[in-house]
């Protein structure tokens, strides 16, 4: 662990130096991200308005999920920027260089690129979770469950994107893996009670976006039973073994550029 800790250090200050090659575009980008987030969060506020509630959830608790998706898509694009830019190593070969370094490969594709950027959008996020759930009083038990779902979503996360690089070895396609990843857990910005059956359904119990983004809010709020919080912590540790699987799989498949 000492190992990798170091190496991803230096990951992140040489991806760090070459984000602040061009500042104006290091900055322009940064404001985007915070636009973005603002208007959505400006939207969600005059929703809400204009219906008094949203699924049932007033102004405030809409905010939280709003919050705790940001937090979690966020953190895993800080941590696995690197695969979106995995797909020019298969088409170029220089995968085969990966794969004969005393690193581990799934770790060099999936944190070599740190983007540090996010950091800067991830921290004022951080703060407003806590400044709510501080200002709402809510219990010790429901805080910790909290911040073991998130955890749960961010182990998801990480998930989805090795199922990502295992698709780009075996077909050498990434981008569409990626837009397709990143629109559906879309959907879990705000609750996913909003969604009527069966796709609420389908997003809790075969794609985790529920679980993801919504299930840590939910137990927050005393609204998840610990039968489905017992599920979320198994799907996770599932979801992990399959993309792991996965990822063994399609090594196995790998030809290299040379063949």
């Amino acid at each position: 662990m000492k190992k990798y800790l170091k190496v991803w250090w230096i990951f992140v200050v040489n991806s760090f130096q070459s984000q602040l090659v061009v500042r104006w575009a290091a900055a322009m980008f940064l404001i985007g991200k915070i636009l973005r987030f603002g208007i959505f969060l400006f939207f969600i506020m005059v929703l809400v308005d204009k219906t008094s509630a949203l699924a049932g959830y007033n102004l405030t608790e809409t905010i939280l999920f709003y919050l705790t998706f940001n937090f979690i898509d966020t953190a895993s694009q800080l941590l696995f920027r690197e695969v979106y830019r995995f797909r020019p190593t298969i088409v170029s070969g220089a995968f085969d260089f990966t794969l004969i370094k005393p690193l581990n490969p799934l770790f060099r594709s999936l944190a070599a690129g740190p983007d540090l950027l996010d950091l800067l959008t991830l921290i004022p996020i951080t703060g407003a979770i806590i400044y709510f759930i501080d200002n709402l009083g809510f219990g010790f038990v429901g805080i910790i469950v909290y911040i073991l779902l998130v955890l749960a979503g961010l182990i998801l996360a990480l998930s989805c994107h090795i199922l990502v690089l295992s698709l780009a070895v075996l077909t050498t396609e990434i981008d569409h893996a990626v837009l397709v990843y990143r629109d559906i857990t879309s959907m879990g910005r705000m609750p996913i009670d909003i969604y009527q059956e069966p796709v609420r359904g389908f997003l809790t119990f075969v794609i985790p976006v529920g679980i993801m983004m919504s299930f840590p809010v939910k137990s927050l709020l005393g609204l998840l039973s610990p039968t489905l919080t017992l599920y979320a912590i198994l799907f996770t540790a599932f979801f992990l073994y399959l993309s792991l699987k996965a990822w063994d799989f399609s090594i196995k498949e790998y030809s290299s550029a040379s063949s």
